[in-house]
């Protein structure tokens, strides 16, 4: 049973990385402003949701109709695990060999953002400065931080929605011992 869960999980997790790295070519292709723009985010947790509770549901048919709270959570997680590594793998790529003029229009644009959204929190101006140099001095597009970036605002906060979705559609066998 373990083993069918962790390939369903993958499959569904390589059909997100495929769907990320779709939406990301089409983008870059575009309109780079698409990467900055808050919509644009918004439907990519959309969909990372959607393929993590595909997965979980194509589990628990897998397991007729039953799957615990850990095998729900751990389909969730696995399916967006596999999908945000496989396209941050490609956005990597992307903006570091194939295309590394991008990667340095998208931090101009990420500090028009950044300095945006921190003048409508009314933050001081010697704090958003020092927050602009930070970023100009880094490479966005780096391998550490392409991981940091995956980690804290794609799977630290969708493993949270991922718990509760798992709490949702979790079924005890009652025949199970």
């Amino acid at each position: 049973m373990e083993k069918s869960l962790k390939s369903i999980a993958t499959n569904f997790g390589l059909y997100l990385a495929l769907s990320l790295s779709l939406i990301t070519v089409i983008a870059y292709a575009v309109d780079l402003n698409l990467f900055v723009n808050t919509w644009y985010g918004i439907s990519i947790y959309i969909i990372i949701i959607f393929f993590g509770i595909y997965a979980v549901a194509k589990v628990k048919q897998a397991f007729n109709s039953y799957a615990s709270f850990k095998d729900a959570f751990s389909a969730y997680f696995i399916t967006i695990l596999v999908g945000l590594l496989v396209s941050t793998v490609i956005t990597y790529i992307l903006f570091n060999f194939i295309d590394t003029d991008a990667a340095l229009v998208l931090k101009e644009k990420s500090i028009e953002k950044l300095i945006e959204v921190y003048e409508n929190m009314n933050l001081p101006e010697d704090k958003i400065a020092q927050m602009v140099d930070k970023v100009e001095s880094e490479n966005l597009y780096s391998i550490k931080n392409s991981l940091i970036g995956m980690a804290t605002s794609y799977l630290l906060p969708l493993s949270i929605i991922g718990l509760i979705v798992a709490a949702a559609m979790k079924k005890s066998n009652p025949n199970a011992e």
